[in-house]
C-alpha cells in the first residue's frame, strides 16, 4: 500500500458525511507506519472504542470505511475466533464483529453489513508473520505467501463491494 495523507484520508471516506470524516480521529503516526507491509490501513478509535476505521487503497483511489462494534453479547473469552479476511485465529476478543453502514441511500436508511476481523485491525501484519496472536497461532498454510496476500485483499475487496453495493 502507498503512504496516504491525512487529506486522502479524510476524503476516502463512503459510509459517512463530509461532516463526520472531517472530525474522526486520524492515526498520529502516519509517518511511522509500516506502509510496504499494509494492505489497508486499519486503526481503532481511542476516545470510542466501538469505533474503528479502514482505507484501503484501490486502483480508483483511496476507500474509507467507518465501522462499528455492535452493542449485544460479547464472544466468549474462552474460545479461539478466526478473521474473515487473513485467517488469523485469536482467542477470546481478538476477533470482532464489525459492521459498517452501506453507502448511499442504503447506509442512510440504516442497512450495515459486517464480518469478523482481528479486532487490532493488523491483518496485513499477521498475514506476513510481522505480529503473532496473543495465544494462538496462524494455521500453517501450503499456500505461498503473495497468495495469502492476494486472497486476504480479496477477502477486503469482497466486503468493500457489499459496503458500496447500492
Amino acid at each position: 500500500m502507498r503512504a496516504l495523507t491525512e487529506s486522502e484520508i479524510r476524503e476516502s471516506f463512503v459510509n459517512c458525511s463530509k461532516g463526520e470524516s472531517r472530525r474522526l480521529p486520524v492515526p498520529r503516526d502516519l509517518a511511522e507506519r509500516p506502509w510496504s507491509d499494509l494492505d489497508f490501513l486499519g486503526w481503532r478509535d481511542g476516545g470510542a472504542p466501538d469505533r474503528c476505521y479502514l482505507v484501503a487503497d484501490r486502483p480508483d483511489g483511496p476507500v474509507g470505511i467507518t465501522l462499528r462494534v455492535p452493542q449485544g453479547p460479547r464472544r466468549s473469552l474462552t474460545r479461539s475466533n478466526s478473521c474473515s479476511l487473513c485467517i488469523t485465529t485469536h482467542a477470546g476478543s481478538g476477533v470482532a464483529l464489525l459492521a459498517a453502514r452501506r453507502a448511499g441511500a442504503a447506509g442512510r436508511e440504516g442497512n450495515t453489513v459486517g464480518t469478523y476481523i482481528c479486532a487490532d485491525l493488523a491483518c496485513s501484519l499477521y498475514v506476513r508473520g510481522l505480529r503473532k496472536s496473543a495465544l494462538v497461532s496462524r494455521p500453517d498454510e501450503s499456500l505461498p505467501l503473495e497468495e495469502q496476500i492476494a486472497r486476504t485483499v480479496g477477502r477486503l475487496d469482497d466486503f468493500l463491494a457489499k459496503v458500496l453495493a447500492a
